[in-house]
């Protein structure tokens, strides 16, 4: 999902001052991928101890963000002409009497929710009835090519062909990921590069054909319609050159913790969220700096989204998963 509404809501969060001591990573990296390079640096240790304490707290005169770092608590304040960062204790945190914020999905949940505006089964028969917008003739044809295929070690996890998405609803009818083909070569190389560090590749959504775009579009309340691509234009994910994905550790199969959950619609989304345990952000670099090596671009307001840098060359597709290569 991709949205303007966001960037404007939370541009007080970060300054370049602030940015320059919280990360260590350019959004492109250099072209030559080496552990070096794909590091963002020293591994974080894990502090379970402080997590409670990690989050958004309102405070008069805007937000401030309690974050681990160094395995210590900081508090961050960008809501002043200077930002500023001070070392807190865990009773420090409590003698401010802050009030913290509720943002992101509940104690135990994954996933934000939007009720859709009507039946997910009438939304699929009229977006499977409409055509795509009419657009130029694309550079390149189309060469979908289903990721697992080319390493069975990518792992899944198609939140669009379950019910544990933004909607609730199912919107694909199989669990499959496919690219066009460079990207997808470029992805299986970003997975391979990781794999010394530990670390490998999970999917969560890639090539999307355009009726699922209008039928998220058509589901929506008017006022969350921000949320999601216009059909009317089409997305790179319709492209089959944008994937959303995070890590998972080898050594447990599990995925790694990020500063948010996957697609959600709040300021811990961005990919220079300042706030979460150093842990989490150094999990975000180490994406970032495996993909944008391998020619991708990161969303700015969604850190598991790469835009593969050729995906103007391709028309909007919108054939099936199961009609793929026949």
């Amino acid at each position: 999902m991709t949205t303007n509404h966001r960037r404007a809501a939370f541009t007080r969060l970060t300054t370049a001052a602030l940015l320059g001591t919280l990360f260590h990573t350019p959004l492109r990296a250099q072209p030559t991928t080496t552990l070096r390079t794909l590091s963002p640096g020293p591994k974080p240790a894990a502090a379970p101890a402080l997590r409670r304490f990690v989050g958004e707290y309102d405070r008069s005169g805007g937000v401030v963000f309690v974050i681990e770092d160094g395995n210590g608590l900081v508090l961050l304040d960008t809501a002043r002409a200077t930002s500023s960062r001070r070392v807190v204790t865990p009773d420090g945190v409590r003698q401010l009497r802050l009030v913290r914020r509720t943002v992101g999905p509940a104690d135990g949940e994954n996933q934000l929710k939007v009720i859709p505006v009507r039946s997910i089964s009438a939304l699929r028969r009229e977006a499977l009835a409409a055509s795509p917008p009419i657009e130029k003739p694309p550079a390149r044809m189309s060469d979908l090519v289903e990721l697992t295929t080319l390493d069975p070690t990518i792992k899944l996890e198609i939140r669009y062909a379950t019910t544990n998405n933004f909607a609730g609803a199912k919107f694909y009818d199989e669990p499959r990921a496919f690219m066009q083909r460079p990207a997808a070569d470029a992805v299986v190389r970003a997975h391979r590069a990781l794999r010394d560090l530990g670390y490998g590749l999970l999917i969560h959504d890639a090539y999307r054909p355009w009726y699922v775009t209008k039928m998220f579009w058509d589901a929506m309340p008017l006022n969350k319609r921000w949320l999601v691509a216009n059909p009317a234009e089409g997305s790179k994910h319709n492209r089959g050159a944008a994937v959303d994905l995070t890590l998972y550790e080898l050594a447990t199969g599990q995925p790694v913790e990020m500063p948010s959950t996957y697609d959600e619609s709040t300021g811990r989304a961005h990919a220079d969220y300042p706030g979460g345990t150093s842990l989490q952000r150094w999990h975000r670099a180490l994406l970032r700096n495996a993909m944008v090596s391998e020619g991708f671009v990161v969303n700015s307001l969604e850190w598991w989204h790469f835009d593969f840098g050729s995906w103007r060359d391709y028309a909007i597709g919108n054939v099936t998963f199961d009609k793929i290569g026949r």
